[in-house]
């Protein structure tokens, strides 16, 4: 019984098409935009079109979130107004892993002056994964690193305050925020980063961003990005007189 059966269960895999034998058939390309973690096609177009630094005036990158993001629509004319040349890269809802993975298309391949980063907010939201203080620092110096490798002057800023993440409540931020900050400051002291400190000009008491300059605890309004930009602008001028 068994000799009568092998040969017919040969024939039987034989005659089963390959692509059943190995699994379902391949569908439709995957779409790029679902699976580009790191948001390298948000800006790549734009990095093409972008001429090269003009001479005797400085770029200067802004590398980082939501925040980074909106920026230049808040307040274009102190983009238009600044006397170096203010390039914004920011995505919204990005973590720090996800921008150290474009910054060398996002920032380095730019040949600017100077990098601003702004990194950690959605870190600690652990918009994606856990929070660990340590892993999101290492992202932040290895950001610098590569910067300073490549000749670009670095200013590290601290993570602005946020009492509530309305996308994701009950983390309790704050505290997180300020134990974050303190080590940023303290590394970018110790490699001698220029530290630009939002946070002490944007917190209230509750170590959350001042109603009258957030619009949902946040994000700044363009009050906040006023109280912002002169602190920019101290930070880009203390950074290019480093060589």
């Amino acid at each position: 019984m068994t000799q009568i059966l092998l040969p017919a269960l040969v024939l039987c895999l034989l005659a089963t098409p390959l692509w059943a034998q190995q699994g379902p058939a391949p569908g439709p390309p995957a779409d790029p935009l679902r699976t580009d973690w790191a948001g390298l096609a948000r800006y790549a177009p734009l990095n093409q079109q972008l001429p090269a630094p003009q001479a005797g005036r400085a770029r200067v990158v802004l590398l980082g979130n939501s925040i980074t993001d909106a920026w230049p629509g808040a307040d274009p004319a102190f983009f238009a107004g600044a006397p170096y040349e203010l390039v914004g890269r920011g995505i919204s809802g990005q973590t720090s892993p996800q921008m150290l993975v474009r910054f060398r298309q996002d920032v380095l391949d730019l040949r600017p002056a100077a990098v601003a980063i702004l990194a950690g907010t959605n870190d600690v939201a652990e918009n994606t994964g856990p929070y660990q203080p340590q892993a999101t620092l290492n992202n932040i110096v290895s950001m610098a690193e590569l910067a300073r490798a490549h000749g670009v002057r670095v200013i590290l800023c601290s993570v602005t305050p946020t009492y509530e993440f309305p996308w994701r409540p009950g983390l309790g931020p704050g505290p997180k925020i300020v134990a974050l900050n303190a080590q940023i400051k303290a590394y970018a002291r110790q490699q001698h980063f220029v530290y630009l400190d939002y946070h002490a000009a944007l917190a209230d008491e509750r170590q959350g961003m001042k109603a009258a300059l957030a619009r949902d605890g946040v994000h700044p309004t363009l009050a906040g990005y006023r109280v912002m930009e002169p602190l920019l602008q101290q930070a880009v001028a203390e950074a290019l007189k480093q060589r």
